[in-house]
């Protein structure tokens, strides 16, 4: 028995049940394609061919690839992985553009034609810390919510079937409501359980308010953003508990499930246990049945 195919027979015999759907998955080859000059953070290679080996020997039935920020504007990367999917329509992905540049609307327009149905959401990072003025220039990260183009742009993402996905730590909470009250229809998807462990009891409540609107998702990702502990991250425990309760199985995607077998049986374990008190059908939607409808796979 070869290796690959040693490795398959072994992550089947422990995959979970059901179609997987990898909701955030980050891919990067500095090599082929260098980072942007505004590059936030350097990583190292996690390139799309070992990924596509991983998720192949792991049955993972769909992944979408989040545009990083390391790439900032430039999607030459996404098309690439585009071209090397292991079969058709395996990948979607999201976009980044600067979400108060008045050029935006025509950018995401021009990337949604070049590329149809693939990109599936604007992805918006808010991560500033109170006191801290929000930004105009510089990266893409920590504009004004409030900025009028801001809506400008939700507004042509919603013309354009895209979906929100907002990176973001409790304290925006309020501001995204702002935005959802006037696009109630758009998904508009919350990103790594809202990086609870950086905001307030009070702040996080008003993250699971958003569970009011119909269209709003929370993603199952970054456990560790809400944890003070090490892995299993018992601590993050009940606020997982509290989204599952708001947001409900019909509402949760999964991300994160990793590029490597361990990684993989790790994150498929930790799941489990975040979620042992859901019946076996609401951890399937979990897992993926829920993405497969909000991605349109």
């Amino acid at each position: 028995m070869t290796r690959r195919h040693f490795l398959a027979a072994a992550l089947a015999t422990g995959r979970p049940k059901g179609p997987l759907v990898d909701a955030h998955v980050h891919l990067f080859d500095p090599e082929r394609y260098p980072y942007h000059p505004k590059a936030v953070y350097r990583p190292p290679a996690a390139p799309v061919e070992a990924y596509v080996r991983f998720a192949v020997e792991a049955g993972i039935a769909h992944t979408v690839i989040v545009h990083p920020e390391p790439y900032q504007d430039d999607h030459r990367y996404l098309e690439y992985c585009f071209e090397r999917e292991p079969s058709r329509g395996f990948f979607k992905g999201t976009c980044l553009f600067d979400p108060i540049d008045p050029a935006t609307p025509a950018r995401m327009q021009a990337l949604v034609k070049k590329l149809p149905h693939r990109i599936v959401a604007l992805r918006i990072h808010e991560n500033l810390a109170a006191g801290r003025p929000a930004t105009s220039t510089g990266p893409i990260r920590d504009r004004d919510m409030r900025h009028p183009q801001m809506k400008v742009t939700w507004s042509a993402a919603n013309e354009l079937g895209l979906a929100i996905q907002m990176h973001f730590i409790p304290r925006f909470a309020t501001q995204i409501g702002e935005l959802v009250e006037q696009f109630p229809r758009m998904p508009v998807i919350l990103d790594h359980l809202a990086r609870a462990g950086q905001g307030t009891p009070e702040e996080y409540a008003q993250v699971l308010r958003l569970a009011q609107y119909p269209h709003v998702y929370m993603k199952y990702s970054g456990v560790n953003y809400s944890s003070k502990q090490e892995y299993p991250f018992p601590d993050a425990k009940p606020i997982v508990r509290k989204a599952y309760e708001a947001f409900g199985a019909d509402r949760i995607v999964w991300g994160g499930l990793g590029m490597k077998p361990p990684d993989f049986e790790k994150q498929a374990a930790l799941l489990d246990r975040m979620f042992e008190y859901a019946p076996e059908p609401e951890r399937a939607k979990i897992r993926g049945l829920t993405a497969l409808k909000l991605f349109h796979f």
